[in-house]
């Protein structure tokens, strides 16, 4: 019995080693990744919308409510709230997600810098 729970606890520390991100998000890092991919069309300050939505708050914020701002009918369709989760799968793959959605960008394929980029966002309210 007892090898059965040591053999029981092996098990599931491991199986919480592999969910585990393989890289730490890093806010900063993801500054730099939103200047670099997201500020031509994107603000961070709040009220202060360009070609895309101000993303100031938008960590829990569903999509198309920004009353300032003219949202595709997809994305005032789509019924997300954006979290951690929804997020990453989104720009990943706007399009893919978001059937519709007047965003242009293809998608940051790039976990590492998608993960930090979303860890910046979330810094932003």
């Amino acid at each position: 019995m007892f090898r059965l729970f040591i053999g029981a606890i092996a098990c599931v520390a491991t199986c919480q080693l592999l969910t585990l991100p393989a890289h730490a998000q890093n806010a900063e890092a993801g500054r730099r990744v939103f200047t670099q991919i997201c500020s031509n069309c994107h603000e961070v300050a709040p009220g202060r919308n360009r070609i895309g939505p101000s993303l100031f708050g938008v960590v829990g914020r569903k999509t198309g409510t920004l009353t300032d701002f003219r949202y595709s009918d997809a994305n005032r369709r789509a019924n997300i709230v954006w979290d951690q989760a929804t997020l990453d799968r989104y720009l990943a793959n706007p399009r893919g997600i978001i059937p519709g959605t007047a965003m242009t960008y293809n998608g940051l394929k790039d976990d590492p810098k998608r993960h930090d980029l979303i860890a910046y966002l979330a810094t932003l309210h």
